[in-house]
């Protein structure tokens, strides 16, 4: 729901926050920072990373894949957000696979353009990052979504780090949220597990909206929503659990309290850190029972 509403709410906090300028906001979004900021998984398990080019239907889709050194785990895709694959996100799959997954981050607007799509420290309140963004945004659809999935899907089912036998996970930010739940309706022998946070546009009036495609999952459910989208539409959230009640699939779904949409990335302007961490822990919960 990257909208001008949206877009205000960020404003408002940022003038309120006592806590980080823009400038030093902008000085913990790269590199190191990062790393700071993400805490390491508990009994962290030794990874390897690597830049990948996942083939897809359209193309070469540039990828980050990082796992456990050893062995072979549940594999799990990472849809980002609005902005993209980026350094976030591959700490965020570095967190990840230290908790042990083998864990594929992608880069959704590969057609188009390798990632990162914007320099460090781009804010989407800046006129310029809209512009580019949203395009972007507007060249995905349902259709390419399910075909990038089933590749996705595809490669990662060929890594010898990734259990075959084992379900895997999906998780997605913002748009990501969406796009998990067509790839779990699009591969219910293979998704036992999805997660969307902040995500956006699950439940509307159009015919492919995401939430009638719940009848054909077979996956596991996190929602983690932000309080100002659940204000926009205090529905959904209702929608969403009737939804998986009629298909009877478990389902947990909270709005988290003070939080604004964009709450979970560590490089957001509006990251709320104590929120962020509960649904993280929430994750591996639903992961580690699931995917089991």
């Amino acid at each position: 729901m990257c909208d001008e509403r949206t877009l205000r709410d960020a404003e408002d906090h940022l003038r309120r926050s006592e806590h980080l300028t823009r400038r030093e906001f902008g000085a913990l979004s790269v590199g190191a920072g990062l790393a700071m900021l993400l805490p390491r998984a508990a009994a962290a398990l030794e990874v390897t990373a690597a830049d990948v080019e996942v083939s897809t239907p359209d193309g070469m889709a540039d990828c980050h894949f990082v796992h456990p050194s050893s062995g072979a785990h549940p594999g799990v895709l990472i849809w980002p957000d609005a902005l993209g694959l980026r350094p976030a996100f591959e700490q965020m799959g570095r967190r990840l696979a230290e908790s042990g997954f083998a864990v594929l981050v992608v880069n959704p607007y590969y057609r188009t353009v390798r990632a990162p799509v914007l320099p460090e420290g781009a804010s989407f309140r800046d006129e310029a990052t809209r512009n580019k963004i949203f395009p972007l945004m507007r060249s995905l659809s349902p259709e390419t979504n399910v075909t990038d999935a089933r590749a996705f899907v595809g490669f990662l089912d060929g890594r010898d780090a990734v259990a075959s036998g084992r379900k895997m996970g999906t998780m997605g930010y913002c748009m990501g949220g969406s796009i998990t739940m067509r790839t779990a309706a699009a591969l219910p022998d293979r998704i036992g597990a999805g997660a969307s946070f902040h995500g956006g546009r699950l439940v509307t009036d159009a015919p492919d909206s995401p939430h009638l495609l719940v009848d054909k999952m077979r996956a596991h459910y996190l929602f983690a929503i932000a309080e100002n989208d659940d204000k926009k539409d205090p529905e959904a959230k209702n929608v969403l659990r009737d939804a998986f009640a009629a298909a009877g699939l478990p389902a947990e779904i909270e709005v988290y309290a003070g939080t604004l949409h964009g709450w979970c990335p560590p490089d957001s302007a509006v990251y709320h850190e104590a929120q962020a961490e509960r649904a993280w822990n929430r994750l591996l919960a639903l992961f580690e029972t699931a995917l089991a």
